[in-house]
């Protein structure tokens, strides 16, 4: 589930209502696409959805990094503690980087603390939401090392028929030195009425102690905590494709002083505004504009482009991309925490407490297996010897080695690192996805709706026509015409605007100046009302005439699109523009169709241009003529047929994007509706970005398919082992680490290029 966020300068009202939540699967999306949450009485089923956690809009948060939480086991057994405390709404988890974020209204926080500390689960608060702070996971090798001695010396001293009670204390030892932790934690789930992974172990060692197993107890027991922190190891690598990120933007910057000097300073330190100064061959710090000088810049980092780009006077600059020629000066635009590179590091971190489908089933079947299996067990150990004349250590032996291979781990830490590997891949192409749900779902996108300029095209068309229509003088049409379109950052009022300044034109002073959403803008000047807008305002103002259908029809079979100023006489002056198609947007078109993926283009324009860009680009299906709320209306009737994606700028498309299973925002790099609106944000304007992103979502579900299947062989092998008396403890924990390690490897391949 997601909570949207939508900024818009022209239709804020339409906007704020479409906050909705994203589903998990298609057969939700059917009937309860996305609700509205009011935040009142639902708090706690939000809290134990166990899915992804909704923030609501007017909470507090307090956020924690728990040092010795990095698996589902903890995840769980912290939901249970905190479920039913007074003020908690929800609670966020990022296993990888082991942040515990809770959502809450007015809860006592050292209540949750200690709350959290009773499960040994220390929380260390985390103060500014710095959640990208590097750490270092606590493994004492040492200890674990000794232990390992102690066990490997009393199997030493059993073998060769040493005295007991050498072999006994050895292996107490062993266990008390790299054991007590498992101990710790599953006594606590017990008390918790969780029977996790580490409950089971304790039983299982405690059970092999108790019919004179020792040796094997030990060994058992060092094993199991030897795999954990490999395991943990293994998933700093996951840790690490995101902590690289950091790595990018230097830890200082060479800032312009008040005095006229320049001096290396923090670049935490540094102030909105402040000029730094770039040599050749240097990161970028931060995020800003060129005011002096120019240079190529290898944008790489960020937006995944392979070609260094040229940027200029007034061009924007990002922290961790690299000036490789020449020399400049920009104005900072953000501070350090709000770069487009930290919001992204966020954004990645964020989504990790979005989960797959996947992942949420994998969850909940080991919640329901590791109970099932600690029953069977139970009743291995206990029916035979009772009802059918078994021997009590036989098989009470296969109980045991039953609780060992049963151990969940495998299974539950496949999933997050293979989800959290495919996030981290994707951000190296300039693909930011905000969670793992979305993730998983490309695969299945069966249709993808485009908005037209800025997304197919590029987004800046030219003025190509200007015809006088009325009275009035063709120098006083064009410079109203260009007073008002200055006002608007529409691409075709733009288009007009720069005619405009090509010829000198200067503007007229406009008061009472409002956009009209999907028509125009009207404005008054010098006391008279103008309107300049499409056919619909035209037809709505009741001017149209049949001469002037025929003018604007011309001109639309060209493809250009056409706008008219209107006053007090009618229609004044006719203005055509036409934009131009991307050579990637032809590409990646057709990448898609090799993908089965039916494209269809919604646009605002008319549907003459709307079908001439159709045609150039290869799309499937056009309709043109739509303002934000008929794309609204034609995504909600795809989305009836499969699996739906929308690609817009995430403003004027933003109750669409929102309707959408997928919401993919285009348009200027790092801007706040491009990584806060969309479920996947492009970090440059290449559509062939989306393809690529699919083929990324099958990856990776094949290699959650293959882990888990794996996982599951594995433990169903050693059950069929342990009834025929073949397997025994050594056996089930090598194969209970050995199956981990292979998992964790196999979903850490998608960090390769």
């Amino acid at each position: 589930m997601s909570q949207r966020k939508h900024n818009s300068s022209c239709c804020n009202e339409q906007q704020s209502t479409v906050h909705h939540h994203k589903t998990a699967s298609h057969g939700e999306h059917q009937h309860q696409k996305k609700s509205h949450h009011c935040g009142c009485n639902d708090e706690h089923a939000i809290l134990l959805a166990n899915d992804k956690p909704i923030p609501i809009s007017n909470d507090r948060q307090a956020v924690y990094r728990i040092r010795n939480m990095d698996c589902p086991t903890e995840e769980a057994l912290i939901r249970k503690k905190l479920a039913n405390m007074a003020g908690i709404i929800a609670l966020e988890f990022n296993l990888i980087q082991r942040i515990l974020t809770v959502h809450h209204r007015n809860a006592s926080l050292p209540s949750i603390e200690a709350a959290l500390t009773a499960i040994d689960m220390d929380p260390e608060p985390i103060l500014n939401f710095d959640t990208t702070a590097d750490f270092t996971p606590i493994i004492k090798w040492k200890q674990l090392a000794l232990a390992g001695i102690l066990a490997l010396a009393a199997e030493i001293t059993h073998f060769i028929s040493g005295p007991n009670w050498l072999v006994l204390t050895l292996a107490l030892v062993a266990i008390a030195i790299g054991g007590i932790g498992t101990y710790k934690k599953g006594w606590i789930a017990l008390k918790n009425l969780n029977l996790n992974m580490n409950a089971l172990m304790s039983f299982a060692v405690t059970g092999a102690l108790i019919i004179g197993q020792w040796p094997e107890a030990a060994m058992v027991m060092v094993l199991f905590t030897l795999a954990e922190a490999i395991e943990a190891k293994s998933m700093d690598r996951a840790r690490d494709a995101i902590k690289n990120l950091l790595s990018l933007t230097p830890e200082r910057a060479t800032v312009l002083q008040t005095d006229g000097t320049w001096q290396d300073v923090d670049v935490k330190a540094v102030l909105i505004d402040s000029v730094v100064r770039v040599k050749p061959g240097e990161r970028i710090a931060l995020d800003g504009k060129i005011t002096s000088g120019q240079s190529t810049i290898n944008q790489a980092p960020i937006t995944g482009e392979s070609l260094p780009t040229e940027k200029g006077m007034g061009d924007q600059v990002f922290a961790g991309t690299i000036n490789e020629s020449g020399s400049f000066e920009y104005k900072v635009t953000a501070l350090a925490t709000q770069s487009t590179l930290a919001r992204i590091i966020k954004a990645v971190e964020s989504a990790q407490g979005s989960k797959a489908q996947t992942q949420r089933f994998v969850d909940r079947f080991a919640k329901i297996y590791t109970p099932i299996v600690f029953i069977i067990a139970l009743c291995i150990g206990l029916i035979p010897p009772l009802f059918m004349h078994g021997i009590w250590f036989d098989w009470i032996y296969k109980a045991l080695v039953l609780l060992v291979i049963a151990c969940p781990c495998a299974l539950v830490i496949s999933t997050p690192v293979t989800i959290v590997s495919g996030l981290a891949a994707a951000t190296r192409y300039g693909i930011l996805i905000k969670g793992g749900m979305y993730l998983e779902q490309g695969r299945k996108l069966s249709t993808l709706a485009l908005d037209k300029t800025g997304t197919i095209t590029y987004g800046k068309p030219k003025q190509t026509d200007f015809i006088k229509l009325g009275s009035s003088s063709e120098q006083d049409i064009r410079q109203i015409a260009a007073s008002l379109a200055s006002r608007s950052d529409h691409p075709v009022s733009k288009a007009i605007t720069l005619a405009a300044e090509e010829d000198n034109t200067t503007h007229l002073n406009v008061t009472n100046f409002t956009a009209i959403l999907g028509q125009g803008t009207r404005g008054e000047i010098e006391g008279i009302l103008w309107f300049m807008g499409n056919h619909r305002m035209v037809e709505e103002l009741g001017v149209c005439s049949h001469e002037l259908e025929q003018q604007i029809q011309s001109l639309e079979q060209q493809g250009k699109t056409v706008v008219m100023l209107i006053g007090p006489q009618g229609v004044q002056g006719l203005f055509a523009v036409a934009d131009t198609i991307k050579e990637t947007s032809v590409a990646a078109i057709a990448e898609l169709k090799k993908l089965g993926i039916k494209t269809v283009m919604l646009t605002g324009d008319n549907i003459y241009t709307a079908n001439v860009i159709a045609e150039q680009a290869g799309i499937d299906q056009v309709k043109g003529n739509l303002l934000p709320a008929d794309k609204l209306a034609v995504v909600s009737e795809l989305s009836q047929s499969g699996i739906v994606g929308m690609v817009g700028d995430g403003i004027n498309d933003a109750p669409a994007l929102a309707k959408a299973d997928i919401g993919f925002a285009m348009g200027a790099v790092g801007t706040d509706t491009a990584i806060e609106t969309a479920d996947v944000a492009l970090m440059d304007d290449d559509l062939r970005k989306i393809p690529q992103f699919i083929r990324l979502s099958k990856v990776t579900f094949t290699i959650l398919v293959q882990n888990i299947t794996f996982a599951l062989l594995v433990k169903a092998l050693f059950f069929a082992l342990t009834f025929m008396g073949e397997a025994n403890m050594w056996m089930a924990v090598f194969a209970d680490i050995g199956t981990s390690l292979l998992v964790v490897a196999n979903g850490l391949r998608l960090l390769r290029k």
